[in-house]
This record gives structure tokens, C-alpha cells and sequence, in this order.
């Protein structure tokens, strides 16, 4: 299903699921908050009209949809009053994957793992070709620390859609919270292939695509990053990341980096070398 054209700025809408992986996935009061959001839209409880949004946040003179209303919310992170707009949204067109996909993003923001799992498998039942469901699917379990079963929502999405690299960077996640690291080079390979830069930069589109980019050990990821970056011939990035496995005080950084093949070509170079063993300063002069 191809999303509605949404006037406002792209920059609005773009969101990034940035959720430390020892957090607690959810609780009872973020799920009762959730759901008195579901009660609140059904009451006299007044929110913002589309004639109330400021001239700077939606330049255009019209009013805004009812969707853009909640694109607007959630990139406000307004996420309450965004579950609002969904929900009264998907009432009218209970059908409509896109606003199935969003209600679960508003919900999933608050912490709701439940109920945003349910909307979004609400969608894709909606939509069975929704990529982007599948994928939020796999980070609710990716959250919940449940490794397998995001691995299987995640190779699901990229089935629908192989073109996001988005997708394969979740997997390669999920593969990483799993232990198996080999695989997850291979995933994180595949999406730096697809854009070469995008572990510098959100790849979420629109609102409607969550991205996991929460590791426990993150000296070992950055480590494997740069591995991926020196198997693709990116030296520079290569030892960028080299520098901030070290930073985070990876454990077998020195020797890990000498057997390991993929980096033979950079151990002469004087960046790494400086790493493997740093100079000391040099004495001041009197």
C-alpha cells in the first residue's frame, strides 16, 4: 500500500526508535496510559484543531488532514495526542494499514509494547504486503529482547521489500542481540551497499518505519562495523569505527584486529598502528 501524500515538511517526519537494549520493555501504567488515550478520543476532551497549528510548524495556509495532524504530533513527540488522531483515524477506516502502522508508533513510543503490537499486526493483516508493519513488528521482540523472533519479522520485511536498508541494518541488529556475528556483518554489509553512509545519517521514512539502533556491547558492534566497512574497501570509515570500538574499550581489540583477514590491508596504516600501539607524547621542548 502506497502512503498518502503528506504536505508537510519530510523533516517533520522523520522518527528514529532509539531505545537502550537493557531497558524494561514496557510496564502496566505506560499500557493504561495508552489506553486512556484510546478512552480520551472518544470524549469531550478538546485537542488541538488543524486551524491551531502554528504558521511556523505547517507553512501552508490550508488545514492540515487528520493524518498530517498526527505526523505533526509525533514529530513534536506528542505521542499521547498522536495515538488520539490515529485512533479516531482508524474508526473511520478501521481497513487502513497506514493509520493501523501509525496508531502502533504512537502507542509503541509510549512504551505500549502490547497494544502496538496489535496495530501493527492489525495492518499488515490489513496490508500482508506492509513491509514497514512487518519491520515494527520486529522491534517490539527486538525490545523485548525476544532475538529469534525479530530475525523472522525482519526477514519477512526485507522478502516484501529488499530494497530498504534499513530492513537489513534491523536484522543485522537482531543477529547481533542473538550473538550470531558473523551473520549480522553479513546483514550490516548488505546495508551499507544500499547506502554507504547509512550508519551516519536516519534512514526512517515518513513516520511509518521504526529503526533499532540500541546495542548493549557496543565496543564488539563497533568493531564488527568496522570489519563490514574494511570487507567494502571504506578504509577511512573502517578506521573510524576501529577508533570507537577502541574508545569504548573493547576487550581483545588488539589482538581481534591482527588476526582478523579483513584488516591486513590496514595494519600498516599509521592511524591503525597508532591505535594498536599509541606513541607516547613527545617530550616538551625547554
Amino acid at each position: 500500500m502506497k502512503l498518502a501524500p503528506v504536505a508537510v515538511p519530510v523533516s517533520f517526519l522523520l522518527l528514529t526508535l532509539v531505545t537502550p537494549i537493557n531497558s524494561q520493555t514496557t510496564s502496566s501504567a505506560s499500557e493504561d496510559a495508552a489506553r486512556n488515550s484510546f478512552a480520551a478520543a472518544h470524549t469531550a476532551q478538546p485537542i488541538q484543531t488543524p486551524a491551531q497549528v502554528s504558521t511556523a510548524a505547517a507553512p501552508s495556509t490550508r488545514a492540515l488532514t487528520g493524518e498530517e495532524m498526527g505526523d505533526l504530533f509525533m514529530a513534536r513527540k506528542q505521542y499521547f495526542e498522536a495515538a488520539q488522531t490515529y485512533k479516531r483515524l482508524t474508526d473511520q477506516e478501521p481497513k487502513n494499514a497506514v493509520y493501523l502502522n501509525k496508531l502502533g508508533i504512537a502507542l509503541h513510543q509510549q512504551e505500549a509494547l502490547g497494544l502496538a503490537l496489535k496495530c501493527y499486526e492489525r495492518s499488515l493483516k490489513a496490508d500482508p504486503h506492509y513491509a514497514d508493519a512487518e519491520n515494527n513488528i520486529g522491534t517490539v521482540w527486538y525490545q523485548r529482547k525476544r532475538f529469534g523472533k525479530a530475525i523472522k519479522a525482519y526477514e519477512k520485511a526485507i522478502k516484501l521489500r529488499d530494497d530498504m536498508p534499513v530492513l537489513y541494518s534491523n536484522l543485522g541488529y537482531a543477529y547481533f542481540g542473538d550473538k550470531r556475528y558473523e551473520e549480522a556483518i553479513a546483514a550490516f554489509r548488505i546495508a551499507l551497499s544500499k547506502d554507504p553512509q547509512f550508519f551516519e545519517h536516519n534512514s526512517s521514512r515518513n513516520g511509518s518505519l521504526l529503526q533499532d539502533r540500541s546495542v548493549s556491547d557496543r565496543g564488539r558492534f563497533y568493531f564488527l562495523l568496522a570489519k563490514s566497512f574494511a570487507e567494502s574497501g571504506n578504509f577511512d570509515r573502517a578506521i573510524l569505527y576501529l577508533r570507537k570500538a577502541k574508545d569504548e574499550g573493547y576487550a581483545n581489540f588488539v589482538s581481534d584486529l591482527k588476526r582478523d583477514k579483513a584488516f591486513t590491508a590496514l595494519l600498516k596504516n599509521e592511524e591503525v598502528q597508532n591505535l594498536i600501539a599509541p606513541r607516547p607524547p613527545e617530550a616538551e621542548q625547554p
